[in-house]
């Protein structure tokens, strides 16, 4: 049996052709995750914890832009922290709220490599179950083809005379060679893309992954959900405090507020009032005092 007709058999070239298109699936998958992986961390390299509070906005928009981490992003922006603020969203914005004056730059109440791992940023981006099934498939071939030519080739032989069983078992001979090679290049098959696929995957995929997480606990320290309910708590209590005063001294600078507006407004205008009341009775006077001297020389002349 020649290298050409073993190549050309049915069941081989079914094995081959499913081995050759496996790995090739398997290449272009990785590669595009790792496309993708490469791009993020090129990005987060641009940020440092220290100007976060003031460029979360330029982070933000970029990861709800990218439809590739856009899902992970959304749920880990909710557990953000942030210095002296939390993120509430109001319609389509978010807004900051204060809530603890001891939480600095931008916390995290969860652990980022809990939104951002394997199945979030790479298996569950294309069918990885199928990936992995391939192995599985390729053995199964073997064995299955195996005993199909072994089947085949048992009906083929014929003993009816000597040249036909001459013939037969020639070709019988063939077939079983044909059938064990199939399983060995099902095994073999098997065996070579398990150990492409592994390196390939860690090549490509997780090593990015790992630095993206790396930059991200870098990014975002982590706070623990009981630490922040405690500083909530602390800081509600300062507030409380504070309005209670604020309460309580209230009346007393409304009275301030009020014995100054009076002082600057309705004094002046009030002395400006009796200043003219003086003048008016002033005059009266003086008038009154001209009457009386007309009216002595008038009786004089009479």
């Amino acid at each position: 049996m020649n290298i050409v007709d073993t190549v050309t058999d049915g069941p081989i070239l079914i094995v081959v052709t499913t081995f050759l298109f496996s790995m090739m699936y398997c290449c272009i998958k990785y590669v595009q995750a790792n496309k993708n992986l490469s791009l993020i961390i090129r990005f987060l390299s641009n940020f440092k914890k220290s100007d976060l509070n003031f460029r979360f906005k330029e982070i933000d928009s970029w990861m709800n832009a990218n439809p590739y981490i856009a899902t992970s992003w959304m749920e880990f922006r909710n557990t953000l922290v942030f210095s002296e603020s939390v993120a509430l969203r109001e319609g389509s914005e978010y807004q900051y709220k204060d809530v603890s004056s001891t939480v600095q730059n931008v916390q995290t109440t969860v652990d980022p490599l809990y939104f951002f791992n394997e199945e979030t940023l790479v298996t569950s981006k294309f069918n990885y179950k199928m990936v992995q099934t391939i192995p599985t498939i390729l053995t199964g071939c073997g064995p299955l083809f195996t005993f199909l030519k072994i089947a085949v080739a048992f009906g083929l032989i014929d003993f009816s005379s000597n040249e036909k069983t001459v013939a037969s078992v020639s070709n019988f001979m063939a077939g079983m060679q044909a059938a064990a090679l199939v399983s060995v290049i099902a095994v073999g098959s098997s065996l070579i893309y398990v150990v492409f696929e592994k390196f390939l995957y860690n090549r490509l995929c997780k090593v990015p992954l790992a630095q993206i997480q790396a930059q991200l606990s870098e990014l975002f320290a982590s706070i623990s959900s009981e630490k922040f309910l405690y500083e909530l708590l602390r800081e509600s209590k300062i507030q409380n405090n504070s309005t209670a005063n604020l309460i309580s001294t209230m009346p007393v600078q409304f009275k301030d507020a009020f014995n100054e507006t009076m002082a600057a407004n309705l004094v002046p205008y009030l002395e400006n009032v009796i200043f003219g009341l003086n003048q008016l009775n002033k005059q009266l006077k003086e008038t009154a005092k001209a009457a009386s001297r007309g009216n002595s020389e008038v009786d004089d002349l009479f």
